[in-house]
């Protein structure tokens, strides 16, 4: 134990470490996100047997949770290596290692890739929107730097109505072109409150 120890405060294993480490973050909080996501839509919306549906829990946990575990890896990894070459980090060193890791782990069409970047994007966005609303190029000289909860005040209401005006929009003429849970989803909602026949599928489940 004292040599592992030894070993783990090292500073010379540091680098090398960090990226053992966060390989284990990534699995775990992957494991955590998912697990009670894919356990409630699973039985929500999913038919077949009691296994079956906790063979599907697995693999959507298992993926979520390998995707960010390969992804954090290939990043610091990217990181790291950057580093070695160029003595120190660069500015675009995080893009570059991101743009690989992106490729490699979410680079196939499924599901499961889809909601990941999907929630990655929506944060970009409000990010951007964010930035550029209190950068210098996007005021005038006199007027004053806006706060950040004054943009979120003025920009956030705007943003969240167009948002689910589309998705109402998509779904009502175009379902098929959403993603698969967010259509389940919005057919519980929207769809399936239409249509009962006695008071237990009207107050208890759904037909």
């Amino acid at each position: 134990m004292d040599t592992l120890n030894k070993v783990l405060l090292d500073p010379k294993y540091h680098d090398l470490l960090a990226i053992v480490k966060g390989m284990r973050n990534g699995a775990v909080y992957g494991a955590k996100i998912r697990a009670p996501h894919a356990a409630v839509m699973t039985f929500l919306f999913k038919t077949g047997t009691f296994r079956e549906r906790l063979v599907a829990i697995f693999k959507a946990t298992k993926q979520h949770s390998q995707n960010l575990a390969v992804y954090v890896t290939i990043y610091k990894t990217t990181m790291y290596v950057l580093r070695q070459l160029n003595g120190k980090e660069r500015s675009m060193d995080s893009f570059l290692a991101g743009l690989l890791g992106g490729y490699v782990v979410f680079g196939e069409n499924n599901n499961i890739n889809q909601q990941m970047v999907l929630y990655v994007f929506s944060r970009i966005l409000l990010g951007a929107a964010n930035s550029f609303a209190n950068s210098p190029s996007s005021r005038h000289p006199n007027r004053p730097r806006l706060a950040s909860h004054e943009v979120r005040e003025k920009a956030w209401p705007v943003f969240a109505s167009v948002c689910w005006a589309s998705v109402m929009w998509l779904w009502r003429h175009y379902p098929d072109e959403l993603q698969p849970s967010l259509r389940n989803s919005m057919n519980y909602l929207y769809l399936q409150s239409d249509s009962w026949t006695e008071p237990r599928n009207f107050f208890w489940h759904n037909q």
